[in-house]
């Protein structure tokens, strides 16, 4: 059945139009730049570069204008030349008298050096004249490239840089996160859902169509692009990029005084080569889709990881040196020549692909100092110098890395020693607990060197360092065992304010507590002992249960026990023979001394005092103490009587008291004790009976 309607086709939409008002960008590769993915096409990279970093420090600590041309010099050797310089065609290879030949007017600054005996380095015009017994330091610049660093952190958002020290006057920075925020600031449109909820949705074209990089040495786009084409998000995230880094650049210099160059695009390896593209103090920026034409420009060895053997190794198999003409290579051909990783990895390098991370941590792993002595030297005390100068190099370098605050401490030491072709190493752990200090590092070093004397030829040596390594984040905020105890004034008053608190409560539970009758320990024991005595007095006629009462312990202060009160009041309630047997027996003068109480009294529910002992009806008076106290403490002192006696009844240290020669009561030669007899067949002897303690 044909419908009714009529219906007509749409107008078809122009690809040009489309393709105007959508990016090949997705909403997905958008939230990726946010985490800094390293596979998202938007991501953006940025190095950092100190222009002629060693000449600039001194340039700086001189205060010498900027166009005055100064080489920094190292014995009769520069290690460093600033670009007025340059412009006499000067380099590293040439020696200090080539220099000043070809520009009289060059500045040569010696590096700082360490003199034999000295505990800090410093500046001497006539350190190259002593090179024996001096050794180079490089601290003034490590001190002023860790300014450098806390300048570029600055001037980051804490919660979105990551920043990558890649030596001492190079730095990567992934700008991703932080790019991703301004972005969002400046064009809302981005902050919303993607349409209908799909990330793999294009996003929409930028709504500018022409962007302004200000003085930034942009790399000319690759043939296949022209500069009429519309900005991608790419070309946008690369503009905010620059904006960022010239802002860090001009920090550097308002801050520092020193000039950097920089270099902008989607990896490390591409900003590292534009970096060093224009210098000095420049910027250079590489686009998406500048990438080919800017690689096609450069030999293949000053890519990164490709300078090397591994460089020298391809430049062999393939006969060139050039990115244009290894393009050509198929991957297949340098799989089959290099081995599938590197030939997987060389086919993505020389097209502009790095996925390698910027790594945040800026900390250092060890610390070196080291000397090549020219001449060599032969004896163990010349050592020791040097090692006392590499031990105070370090220990400068620990301090400022916050090892006197326990922030990072390394683990191990080692050392170095060279004599003639054979070279051996020595190393120690270095002791943890304790704060490391210069003359504990100069012992270790010391007892280092001596095993190297000991394992012979150790002399002449022609080098010898001493590094320290395995660096760790220490802990904080452990205290010792003395920061819980208190001492002197701070502990008397302790006690005094425990005192009262006691007494405060004592007085108060007097008052709340309910009196009760004698009860406590010896309620539970009473007709058990009351039996075991019945008992006792059917089968044998008599016995005596004895126990001591050491009062020493508890009452240091109290004097004699009222012993014949507790005697008689005991021995009352046995017959007349046990009696007899107890009142004969003499106790040992040892024990009299060591407790300063009356002898033992019999087994027996502790019966209350006479009410004419005690002040008033809230008083309690011991008769054995011969102490008063408050009434509702009654049971917990009885308490502690009974449980005195229990102790004392069956500690093995008193010998008990010889028996009674009684008729109907055998005796053993050997003491009882509490388990069963060794035999285990005999059976109870007359006069015994098997007692339940539970």
């Amino acid at each position: 059945m044909s419908s009714q309607n009529a219906f007509f086709s749409s107008s078809p939409i122009s690809p040009n139009a489309r393709r105007a008002r959508r990016s090949k960008y997705t909403w997905k590769h958008l939230h990726t730049l946010a985490h800094s993915a390293t596979n998202c096409p938007l991501r953006v990279i940025a190095h950092i570069d100190l222009d002629a970093f060693y000449a600039q420090c001194e340039m700086v600590r001189l205060d010498v204008d900027p166009d005055q041309p100064l080489a920094v010099q190292q014995w009769q050797g520069l290690i460093a030349i600033n670009y007025p310089a340059r412009a006499y065609g000067l380099n590293r290879h040439v020696t200090v008298t080539e220099a000043k030949e070809k520009c009289p007017d060059i500045i040569c600054q010696h590096v700082a050096t360490w003199k034999e005996g000295d505990t800090k380095w410093s500046y001497s015009d006539d350190a190259f004249k002593e090179i024996a017994t001096r050794k180079v330091s490089l601290d003034p610049y490590r001190i002023e490239s860790r300014k450098i660093l806390a300048t570029i952190k600055e001037s980051l958002p804490a919660d979105k840089q990551k920043v990558e020290k890649a030596s001492i006057d190079e730095v990567f920075l992934d700008l991703s996160a932080h790019v991703h925020s301004i972005l969002l600031q400046r064009y809302p449109q981005l902050e919303g859902p993607p349409p209908y909820d799909d990330p793999t949705e294009p996003l929409p074209k930028p709504p500018t169509t022409a962007l302004d990089w200000k003085a930034d040495a942009l790399v000319d786009l690759d043939n296949t692009h022209n500069e009429e084409d519309d900005p991608d998000w790419d070309d946008v995230v690369m503009l905010i990029a620059s904006e960022i880094v010239r802002d860090v650049r001009a920090r550097i210099f308002k801050k520092l005084k020193y000039t950097c160059s920089a270099g902008i695009s989607r990896n490390k390896m591409l900003a590292k080569l534009g970096s060093g593209h224009k210098k000095p103090n420049s910027q250079t920026v590489i686009r998406n889709r500048a990438i080919q034409y800017f690689l096609s420009g450069f030999k293949f060895t000053k890519i990164r990881n490709l300078g090397g053997k591994f460089g020298d190794e391809v430049v062999a198999a393939f006969n060139t040196d050039s990115v244009s003409e290894l393009l050509a290579v198929s991957i297949e051909q340098l799989k089959k020549q290099l081995g599938d990783g590197s030939g997987s990895w060389l086919y993505n390098a020389i097209r502009g692909e790095d996925d390698s991370e910027v790594n945040p941590r800026t900390q250092i792993k060890s610390m070196l100092s080291a000397k090549s002595f020219r001449p060599s030297i032969n004896s163990f005390e010349v050592a020791c110098k040097w090692l006392r100068i590499f031990v105070a190099d370090i220990f400068g370098r620990l301090v400022e890395e916050g090892v006197l605050e326990n922030k990072r401490r390394p683990k191990t030491i080692n050392i170095h020693h060279r004599q003639g072709a054979q070279t051996r190493s020595k190393q120690a752990p270095i002791p943890l607990g304790k704060t490391i200090t210069e003359a504990a590092l100069f012992d270790l070093a010391k007892n280092l060197m001596a095993q190297v004397v000991v394992d012979g030829r150790a002399w002449p040596c022609a080098n010898l360092s001493l590094s320290v390594g395995g660096f760790e984040d220490g802990v904080t905020g452990n205290m010792g065992i003395n920061t819980f105890l208190v001492r002197g004034d701070e502990a008397k008053a302790m006690n005094a304010a425990s005192l009262g608190r006691q007494d405060s409560t004592e007085s108060r539970r007097s008052g709340k507590r309910r009196r009760v009758k004698v009860g406590g320990i010896p309620t539970f024991f009473q007709n058990r002992y009351n039996s075991i005595g019945s008992d006792l007095d059917e089968e044998n006629g008599n016995a005596t249960l004895i126990s001591d009462h050491d009062r020493a312990e508890h009452e240091p202060d109290e004097g004699v026990s009222h012993a014949e009160r507790d005697h008689h009041q005991a021995s009352s309630k046995l017959p007349h023979s046990a009696q007899t047997g107890f009142a004969e027996q003499p106790w040992p003068d040892h024990d009299r001394e060591e407790t300063s109480l009356a002898p033992p009294f019999m087994y027996q529910t502790p019966k209350p005092p006479d009410q004419t002992q005690q002040s008033s009806i809230d008083d309690y008076f011991c008769e054995r103490c011969k102490k008063h106290m408050q009434a509702d403490q009654r049971t917990e002192h009885e308490d502690y009587h009974f449980a005195k006696d229990l102790q004392n009844e069956h500690s093995p240290r008193r010998p008990p008291p010889k028996p009674v020669p009684l008729a109907n009561l055998a005796s053993s030669s050997k003491p009882k004790g509490r388990g069963r007899p060794a035999g285990g067949n005999l059976g109870p002897e007359k006069g015994q009976k098997k007692l339940a303690f539970g």
